[in-house]
């Protein structure tokens, strides 16, 4: 009776089926050389460019020594739109040189304040690694830290996952030990695994065993979820990390055009840039405009800057099913946690694309005219245990208003990401009832692409502003953020059990089960005191 019922349940054929798909997709990826059309060229690794990739980290890391040291020479001679409107109109995602870039400074609100011997201690851990890493950043709770309701001013008794950390990395994580994130952005995914798992074997899951092993990985990469393969409870330099690889090509296109949401959402929360690169600058740049933009949609007139970051925190989180309190995989109250905890890293990211939109500009009397003055205190207000007693604005932060005329958030909507506001545009079709033959002109006029000039002048038209005025505007993007988020989030979360390998997954899912069980405790007790 009992084998009946389960061969009958569809949860036991759905998990069958995404079996049989990942073994049947890894069979294809490995075949032998002989039944491919093409073979792919492997590039070897030689001194001379392990060279360059030791002098491009040295001069990155001048280069970020030097960020926002000229920010007032370069933005004085700028009007409010055109320092925005200028080069997101004629942006160019194949860049190479940071000399391509808009500017000098270009860029300089993504890198995040922090203790520069804790920053060296990260940049060390990518030195372990030879296969080449072009672009990467550290995030999560063990670089910048999360409020919880069962926090306390005395530092956690929790052991420290790290079995032998750097001086850094314990002073910095002085309130308790925590697994330290990274994202690492690739060239040549599957010539990258090929390198990784000849001198770190020990990192990867039982694929490994499979032949043309670095084939079959990167093939698993690319194909499903978001395109991250990640690696957790590793071991480097004494200090436990979880390490995430993904091609620049699709990070680039997330950031952009938003098909995921996956990493885009990640860059917009406060992470450390370690390894710079010139287009995931550009790219990341319009992802936090994107950002802000999209938050603005869904906020009244006036708000708080908290309001703000928390709209912006949340977007990656929406649709997400590690936060479906059937899982219990995520605190739920993650993103105020994350936005109580990190203020003054949102106004390093937010305040200089504030201060250059049009229709947005802080109302409050005690908003600082100096130049930079959101990076002030950003060490002592940045980190694992952060002190934002003394923040400006307090918890809640300053007052914004926005212009809520219809022909700037028209344009608005007009520069959301082209994938995200495609969903948008079709949400809206249903809503107005519009027959294909009214709207196929539309989604022509609203290509990013001229063929005269390459680009044209991104404005809403009439379409746009009618979305701007309507009163559901706020719950239809959330819908299309939500539908952007959670089938990637839900493949990338399969994906895991197979990449990180059965033990280390069932790990992972307990460990977050725990965390959140805490919480919850920690709040009921808090509930129960009132």
């Amino acid at each position: 009776m009992f084998s009946f019922k389960l061969a009958t349940s569809p949860t036991f054929h759905t998990l069958i089926g995404v079996n049989s798909y990942f073994l049947a997709s890894t069979a294809w990826h490995s075949r032998s050389a002989v039944f491919r059309h093409q073979v792919v060229p492997r590039r070897t690794l030689t001194s001379t460019s392990l060279a360059r990739e030791e002098k491009q980290h040295v001069s990155e890391q001048l280069q970020d020594s030097r960020l926002g040291s000229d920010r007032k020479s370069q933005e004085s001679s700028k009007s409010k739109s055109d320092d925005v409107h200028d080069w997101e109109d004629t942006a160019d995602f194949n860049i190479s040189t940071f000399a391509e870039l808009p500017h000098k400074t270009f860029g300089y609100n993504q890198h995040i304040k922090v203790n520069e011997d804790f920053k060296e201690a990260l940049r060390q851990i990518l030195w372990q690694f030879k296969a080449p890493i072009r672009y990467a950043f550290a995030y999560g709770s063990g670089v910048f830290g999360q409020k919880s309701a069962s926090s306390s001013s005395t530092p956690s008794t929790d052991l420290s996952p790290h079995p032998h950390p750097p001086k850094a990395v314990e002073e910095w994580q002085k309130g308790g030990g925590k697994i330290i994130d990274f994202i690492f952005g690739v060239t040549h995914t599957q010539h990258w695994h090929s390198l990784n798992l000849a001198q770190h074997p020990g990192h990867y899951s039982g694929l490994k065993y499979l032949p043309y092993s670095s084939a079959a990985i990167s093939g698993i990469q690319d194909s499903f979820g978001a395109g991250v393969y990640f690696n957790p409870y590793i071991t480097v330099n004494g200090t436990m990390i979880k390490y995430g690889v993904v091609n620049l090509s699709t990070l680039s296109s997330d950031l952009s055009a938003w098909n995921t949401l996956y990493l885009a959402g990640r860059l917009q929360k406060p992470v450390k840039i370690l390894r710079d690169d010139p287009r995931m600058r550009l790219a990341n740049q319009v992802n936090l405009l994107s950002a802000l933009r999209t938050a603005l949609l869904m906020l009244p007139e006036q708000f708080t800057e908290r309001e703000l970051y928390e709209r912006i925190a949340g977007l990656s989180y929406m649709g997400d099913p590690r936060m479906n309190t059937l899982f219990s995989g995520e605190n739920p109250n993650k993103v105020s946690n994350i936005v109580g905890a990190q203020l003054p890293g949102f106004r390093q990211l937010y305040v200089p694309l504030i201060e250059n939109l049009p229709n947005l500009a802080f109302s409050d009397s005690r908003t600082p005219r100096d130049e930079g003055w959101e990076k002030q205190d950003a060490i002592r207000n940045t980190g694992t245990t952060p002190t934002l007693s003394d923040v400006l604005g307090g918890s809640e932060g300053l007052m914004l208003q926005q212009d809520m005329d219809p022909i700037k958030r028209g344009n608005m909507v007009r520069r959301l990401p082209s994938a995200f506001r495609g969903k948008l545009y079709y949400k809206f079709k249903s809503q107005f009832r519009l027959p294909g033959s009214a709207f196929d002109p539309i989604l022509e006029a609203a290509t990013d692409e001229d063929a005269s000039s390459g680009f044209k002048k991104r404005q809403g038209g009439e379409f746009e502003q009618r979305i701007a005025a309507q009163g559901n505007l706020s719950e239809v993007v959330g819908d299309c953020v939500k539908k952007t988020v959670a089938w990637p989030a839900a493949g990338q979360t399969i994906k895991g059990i197979f990449t990180g390998g059965v033990g280390r997954s069932w790990k992972y899912a307990r460990e977050k089960r725990k965390k959140t069980g805490e919480v919850r405790k920690a709040d009921d007790g808090k509930a129960k005191a009132e």
